[in-house]
């Protein structure tokens, strides 16, 4: 019986070990890790692709650079700009330049736009023409940078200034009284091209400690025949009790706007280049073709007083209050 059970012991043989799968070959290794990279790659064009085509046919945000739109708009403001508001034109797609990039950020070389402007094309797709009062984006024909003014005239429109009061189809657009108001926070910056620094720079403008800055402007609410208001500075009344000192474009035309164009004006009416001025004086040179007009501003993000520095811990003190979520579109009067 064990002659037996060690004759049968002796039979059996230990299982055998399992047998690991064999790694995968270094070619194998190399596709697998070129697939991930280009999968990577594929998703991060998709993403920019995306934004782009956000940025070219809903909306995009647009930083305030000047003074030209005060007091409703002050430098630092970021806007959010509906692009979709009155159809499409070739002024409309976002196209990244990198060759404008390159000069500008490495390079140090200012470029008056990061982006690619497409050639002319005449009309609008779905478009439908801005309503009085409407603050607009547009780009000066023949420039490669965005301005952002208000919609004073439509076509057909008899546009004239006569000593600062705009008169539209012959007939004075309501003025209120000349009051004065005092900016808080302000952030002014210099005017290039101009004899003169900012806005601030008047008898009086600027008061208040250092870094506490707040400018007095003289403002007058002015009423469009649609009915809507807002305010505009008349730095003509610069001194209170004082004859006016009339500036450049404070007489204008008349002159009758075309089919399918549109007069703009900034809110700042001594200290804007707009269709009152001539193109090569960095205005839009008269009524400016819709086709120009890159979209609607919608309302306010948030706003920076240009007090910040690399420092983090200035950021926030940057920040101006109570600007975020400011509409732009204009009250109308009841």
């Amino acid at each position: 019986m064990s002659d037996e059970l060690a004759l049968n012991d002796g039979e059996f043989e230990p299982a055998a070990a399992p047998v690991e799968p064999a790694a995968p070959a270094t070619a194998d290794k190399w596709r697998t890790r070129a697939r991930a990279v280009w999968k990577e790659i594929a998703g991060i064009f998709w993403l920019i692709l995306a934004v782009l085509g956000f940025h070219s046919f809903i909306a995009k945000p647009f930083y305030i650079p000047s003074e030209s739109m005060l007091p409703g708009l002050e430098v630092g403001d970021q806007l959010v700009v509906a692009k979709y508001a009155y159809g499409w034109s070739f002024i409309s797609p976002t196209l990244p330049n990198p060759a404008a990039m390159w000069r500008d950020l490495v390079e140090h070389k200012p470029q008056e736009s990061w982006g690619v402007q497409l050639p002319f094309i005449r009309g609008r797709l779905f478009g439908r023409l801005p309503e009085r009062g409407d603050v607009v984006i547009v780009t000066p024909p023949g420039r490669n940078t965005d301005y952002i003014k208000r919609v004073i005239g439509l076509p057909g429109d008899r546009i004239e200034v006569r000593n600062g009061v705009v008169l539209i189809n012959n007939v004075p657009v309501k003025r209120g009284p000349v009051h004065y108001v005092d900016l808080p926070d302000y952030g002014g910056v210099a005017l290039t091209g101009q004899e003169y620094g900012t806005t601030c720079d008047i008898p009086g403008g600027l008061q208040g400690p250092p870094n506490k800055h707040f400018c007095r402007l003289p403002l007058v609410r002015e009423t469009l025949p649609n009915g809507r208001s807002f305010e505009t500075v008349d730095l003509s009344r610069d001194t209170p009790g004082s004859e006016p000192n009339y500036y450049e474009g404070d007489n204008y035309g008349p002159i009758t706007v075309p089919a399918n164009h549109v007069f703009l004006m900034g809110d700042n009416r001594e200290r804007s280049a707009d269709s009152r001025i001539a193109l090569d004086q960095g205005g839009l040179g008269g009524p400016v073709p819709w086709e120009y007009i890159g979209g609607r501003a919608e309302f306010i993000t948030f706003s920076k007083n240009g007090s910040a520095t690399w420092n983090p811990l200035t950021w926030w003190g940057s920040l101006r209050g109570g600007r975020a979520g400011t509409s732009l579109h204009p009250a109308r009067d009841k």
